[in-house]
């Protein structure tokens, strides 16, 4: 299975050993189509299960935590190849590499040891449960009460919309403590999905099928040990993981365009039209090279802010928010040109660019919408030197 532009591969951003990384993506995509067609139907939360065995018994999951850190650009590579070749593949590595991310930054040595083992293994599934009803983007609106008691930490309130929320094994949870106002009065937790007080919800059905779910607390109490750095300091870390993960956001999004662009091709290179065929048409040629270009830049921009971030430039999350805000709007035209040039056969339920054009819309909305994203990029900008 062919997935990486070659060309974007052999740009300075990466080195041999992501190169190496991509050839073992593909062959490994390759080896799991069989495997994935065996399994049969299964319902999301089914299928998020057994590819988080699946990763997980694999060695996966470990490029999110090493000895050094996670590397950025491995864990974009694998998002843009997981996301080509299953939507949720990629769902089941992102959720799990987010929820680990504030263990592996900012967890006790005593946390890590107890928690990453079988978050990493996939023994144990994770969720990074931040989102309420009320406070989406706006994280620091948070109304989630976690109130101090003796050793432990008592729950009250809800989260919904949360990927891996009916699945999840243990869930990360910002939470607010009360240490100060806003921002300043949150802090996260890891809260076992067996704790007493605790309750899932069915569900959530979306347009492109998740392990979505809302989790309600009541008096649900966890150890005053299961705190993830210090207490109030929430916000920060959960803002650092969104920070780092959104540029992989927009490596998946370059592997959904990818796959689009390859239904579109093979689709215009085989229907004939008239006297020749669907890709000779004009309309069809401007299609297809705004696609091809679109994808080149995106994939620079998503390697350019993995290289910044992997040598620790401050400027980081600039260049994560530009690659997530080109690269998922950019993938949104490409999956809709695909449906166009694929015509009623596009729509055709679960088709390639039907699946995919399901599938695409989300990541506009995912950790921060475009129009965050474009704040962000603004705010960077607002002092700089003209």
């Amino acid at each position: 299975m062919r997935i990486y532009d070659r060309s974007v591969l052999a740009s300075p951003f990466y080195e041999d050993r992501h190169r190496e990384l991509a050839e073992r993506v593909e062959g490994w995509a390759d080896g799991m189509a069989g495997r994935v067609e065996a399994w049969g139907p299964l319902d999301p939360s089914s299928m998020g299960r057994d590819f988080a065995r699946t990763l997980g018994d694999e060695g996966w999951f470990a490029h999110a935590a090493g000895p050094a850190g996670p590397d950025f650009r491995a864990i974009a590579l694998i998002r843009e190849g997981f996301a080509f070749f299953h939507d949720l593949c990629d769902f089941a590595f992102a959720i799990q590499a987010l929820a680990a991310a504030p263990l592996v930054h900012h967890g006790s040595s005593e946390q890590r040891d107890r928690l990453l083992p079988d978050l990493l293994s996939g023994r144990a599934i994770g969720s990074f449960a931040i989102s309420e009803r009320e406070a989406g983007s706006h994280v620091a609106g948070i109304a989630l009460r976690a109130e101090r008691c003796g050793d432990a930490y008592r729950l009250d309130g809800e989260k919904t919309w949360i990927a891996n929320g009916d699945i999840a094994d243990i869930h990360t949870v910002l939470a607010r403590t009360g240490e100060g106002p806003g921002a300043l009065g949150l802090s996260l937790l890891m809260v076992p999905a067996d704790t007493p007080g605790l309750s899932v919800s069915p569900r959530i059905e979306a347009t492109a099928p998740r392990s979505f779910a809302s989790l309600s607390f009541d008096d649900c109490r966890v150890p005053a040990a299961n705190l993830i750095g210090k207490p109030g300091m929430g916000f920060p870390i959960a803002m650092e993981v969104l920070d780092r993960y959104r540029l992989t956001v927009g490596a998946a999004a370059v592997g959904f365009a990818r796959r689009a662009r390859a239904a579109a091709l093979g689709w215009s290179r085989s229907r004939r039209v008239a006297d020749g065929l669907l890709f000779d048409m004009q309309l069809t040629k401007a299609k297809i090279a705004d696609a091809e270009t679109g994808l080149t830049a995106a994939s620079l921009l998503v390697a350019q802010a993995a290289w910044e971030l992997d040598r620790g430039s401050r400027g980081y999350g600039k260049h994560s928010s530009m690659a997530k805000l080109f690269a998922t709007e950019m993938a949104q035209r490409v999956v809709d040109d695909a449906v166009q040039i694929c015509g009623a056969a596009g729509l055709v339920r679960d088709s390639v660019p039907e699946r995919l054009y399901r599938q695409i819309r989300s990541l506009r909305i995912y950790e921060g919408t475009s129009e965050i994203q474009r704040m962000i990029i603004a705010g960077y900008l607002r002092n700089a030197p003209v």
